[in-house]
């Protein structure tokens, strides 16, 4: 008779990690569970764009069937156009190379500074403007984030730490509460931010246990989300929202303007309103980074400024994001 070692049993994991480890990464499995199968010929790119398809299955659950033009459906499905000659779209479209002041660490604006924790994302959205970022050198996470965290220390005008990626929230609890600590002993940093998909892509990694780290946690905190369209919001994203807010987070949005999936007055209008059903407030509408491979989506500025300025008919002046651009060593976001 064979007995089992208990102690060798390993205890189960979170959900959301289980969820994680389901997430599809085969985009003709993708196009079979969303009913376009038959298209893959005529959607799929040809050849290997460079960035791997991984969407969680929960944000599929969101998409329209049968819907080619499904605005969420095409933010995170590879293209024929991302291969295309594209001229002025770069690999570090914002700077971020030039912006590095430690291992893992970038100050680009006063009293602030961004520690890229980790390279994973639960979602790879196509326009993303560090979707050829070299996370393998840079993340702030190595030898027990000790580069980043001295680089902090030793700069007292740094009030704020940002956390981004690759999404913070794809790290453990264990990792986030090592982090938070070391940096609670910084008398200088006052607030966290934290910008991160997953509690949209995948609202269950807001749990009791992370929520309750969150709570704890002695700093002023702002979650920053990315959502660029009123279908990503439903109850489980409300939920998520909720939490964090219980937790006492600031709850941001910031969106990129995509064509074919945003750029239309309509949604804007929509994307603010569900937004702040959520108890989150319209924050950045962001002109498109010009990435390599995303130039399929970029709208006009005076596209732009024309929807901004339906917005402002439609909606009070707090649903209206600020219309900006990430300009490469601006020492701030520039309006539009």
């Amino acid at each position: 008779m064979i007995t089992v070692n208990r102690r060798l049993a390993q205890p189960p994991l979170p959900r959301w990690q289980q969820l994680w480890r389901e997430a599809v990464t085969d985009p003709l499995e993708l196009l079979r569970l969303v009913g376009l199968e038959q298209h893959a010929r005529r959607l799929l790119p040809a050849g290997d764009t460079g960035f791997p398809l991984r969407v969680p299955r929960g944000f599929i659950a969101r998409m329209q069937t049968g819907n080619p033009d499904d605005p969420l459906l095409l933010q995170v499905l590879p293209q024929v156009a991302e291969n295309l000659p594209q001229p002025g779209f770069v690999h570090d479209a914002v700077g971020d190379a030039a912006a590095r002041s430690a291992h893992g660490v970038l100050q680009k604006y006063a009293g602030r500074a961004l520690l890229i924790t980790t390279g994973s994302c639960a979602v790879n959205c196509r326009y993303c403007f560090r979707r050829h970022f070299p996370y393998a050198d840079e993340t702030a996470a190595a030898n027990g984030w000790r580069a980043a965290l001295a680089a902090i220390a030793t700069d007292t005008t740094v009030t704020e730490v940002i956390l981004s990626g690759g999404d913070p929230l794809s790290l453990s609890d264990a990792k986030l509460a090592e982090l938070g600590s070391a940096l609670v002993a910084i008398p200088h940093v006052r607030r966290l931010r934290i910008h991160t998909r997953l509690p949209v892509v995948m609202p269950e990694r807001v749990d009791a246990a992370f929520a309750a780290w969150l709570a704890a946690l002695p700093l002023q905190k702002v979650v920053v989300l990315h959502a660029n369209h009123a279908n990503e919001l439903d109850a489980s994203v409300d939920v998520a929202c909720a939490r964090l807010r219980d937790a006492g987070c600031t709850l941001l949005n910031q969106a990129v303007l995509l064509r074919g999936i945003n750029h239309s007055a309509t949604a804007l209008t929509a994307l603010s309103e569900r937004l702040f059903a959520a108890g989150v407030l319209p924050y950045y509408l962001h002109q498109l980074d010009r990435v390599l491979g995303a130039a399929h989506f970029e709208v006009t500025d005076a596209e732009a400024l024309a929807l901004i300025a339906a917005l402002r008919h439609s909606l009070p002046g707090y649903l209206v994001p600020r219309l900006v651009r990430e300009v490469a060593g601006e020492p701030a976001k520039t309006p539009l």
